[in-house]
């Protein structure tokens, strides 16, 4: 990692920052909207040998883990599913 040589700063000091925000109204940037972000459950899914190398092969080309392809695949076909209405009924 490249080092800045000593006196030469590569951006704003705290206190140009500082100075700079004189007049500003930062509650009009600061609003009440927030997202609800659940706990995780972690569970156990059997694949096949095919289905585990065709997944280990997609994580690869996208340089990415098992875990986010699944969890990205796996949202994404409930939208899809939520957007058309063919998402199955629970019993009940």
């Amino acid at each position: 990692m490249p080092r800045t040589p000593k006196g030469k700063s590569t951006g704003p000091t705290a206190d140009e920052i500082a100075e700079g925000l004189h007049g500003v109204k930062i509650f009009r940037v600061l609003t009440n909207e927030f997202t609800v972000v659940r706990p995780a459950r972690r569970v156990n899914v059997d694949l096949t040998q095919g289905a585990l190398r065709e997944l280990d092969a997609r994580a690869a080309r996208l340089n990415s883990s098992r875990q986010s392809v699944i969890k990205t695949l796996f949202g994404r076909d409930l939208n899809d599913d939520q957007a058309t209405g063919t998402r199955a009924k629970g019993k009940g």
